[in-house]
């Protein structure tokens, strides 16, 4: 019976366990025989661990994904699920215990990803029980409505994916003022609030930075927000200086120019262009969110470009500058999509790939 290789293993300690191995065996327990059985059960556990069999379900869920959707995946799982139930054999897996998961991540402001991992889950332990790795799903005794804060949802009208081009074009021939035009150009370009474009003031880009810094106080969530700015959007800003550079406001008011354009310019302009009802200047960033994740971009790329994570006051001063480098490549992809977009009068694929 072998106790390791030295000098891995000291004399001493080959001692002490040749000593333990006399002890067992003079109590009629073979040793050897002992250790076959744990090493064997070892192995079993490691075989039949939620993350064994998250990587088996992962490579038959893969196929026919995109590469960008795929990586998502694999990171989100790595980061939010193998932690809390990576090394748990599988089938002694409970629904408390999905459930705590779930909190963690909603108490960190990720809502939406809290949502999905507990999807995720589900899915796993679905291939685990038709492969007999385990004999039920605990995930499909918990709904999300059941842990999760609910939130109020606004639904905003929004034209479908294959009517873009056609919006494209007709804002590039509207027949109102220039800077009303400017104005839709830009919001489908960054896909920012609508009420956070009106009130945006020149003192907030840095158009040799290319990127516009929106503060707290002009944010929905409280906190001062990043928007990195393609070529397409400084040329619309380039152009627009040179009709309201003279004034503090991007988009000044028609009648009083001391103050900023109206909340319902934009919805008035798409209204006579033909949408009412079916497009609103805040149905850019539905769009933007839906094209851009079917696309496999980043889920928290997209998220933090839309300013939609709730962030506490603490982290509020860090967090909305995150991953500002490949935000801004997915910018300028968007933005290279929708030129191409409306100058072939078609939808077109990306020619980017997320970083």
């Amino acid at each position: 019976m072998s106790f390791g290789k030295y000098p891995d293993v000291s004399l001493v300690l080959a001692r002490e366990r040749h000593a333990e191995a006399r002890k067992l065996l003079a109590t009629g327990v073979d040793p050897m025989a002992e250790r076959k059985a744990v090493t064997t059960a070892e192995k079993a556990a490691e075989e039949s661990s939620f993350q064994s069999i998250a990587n088996l379900w992962l490579d038959h869920w893969q196929y026919g994904k995109s590469r960008r959707h795929v990586d998502y995946v694999k990171r989100r799982i790595a980061m939010d699920i193998l932690p809390c139930l990576g090394t748990r054999p599988i089938r002694e897996i409970e629904a408390p215990e999905l459930v705590a998961m779930t909190k963690a991540i909603e108490d960190r402001g990720a809502l939406d990803i809290a949502k999905r991992s507990l999807e995720t889950v589900g899915q796993i332990f679905r291939y685990s029980v038709a492969h007999g790795y385990s004999k039920r799903n605990p995930a499909a005794e918990i709904r999300p409505s059941d842990i999760l804060k609910t939130t109020r949802k606004v639904n905003y009208a929004r034209v479908d994916t294959k009517e873009l081009p056609a919006l494209l074009r007709n804002i590039e021939v509207y027949k109102g003022t220039h800077v009303t035009r400017l104005a839709m150009k830009l919001i489908s370009l960054t896909f920012v609030r609508t009420s956070e474009l009106i009130g945006a003031k020149w003192t907030e880009f840095d158009l040799e930075a290319a990127r516009w810094d929106i503060p707290a106080v002009r944010m929905k969530m409280r906190t001062p927000h990043i928007a990195p700015l393609s070529r397409q959007a400084l040329e619309v800003l380039d152009t627009l200086r040179t009709l309201t550079g003279q004034s503090e406001w991007l988009f000044p008011g028609d009648r009083n120019a001391n103050k900023p354009m109206s909340n319902n310019t934009i919805l008035k302009a798409l209204e006579r262009m033909g949408y009412k009802g079916r497009m609103t200047g805040h149905g850019f960033r539905g769009l933007a969110s839906t094209i851009l994740h079917e696309q496999g971009y980043a889920h928290d790329h997209i998220e933090l470009q839309l300013a939609h994570a709730p962030r506490n006051a603490v982290s509020a001063a860090y967090n909305h500058a995150l991953y500002l480098e490949p935000r801004a490549k997915m910018m300028q992809d968007w933005a290279d999509f929708l030129e191409r977009t409306q100058r072939g009068g078609k939808v077109l694929p990306f020619r980017g790939t997320a970083a």
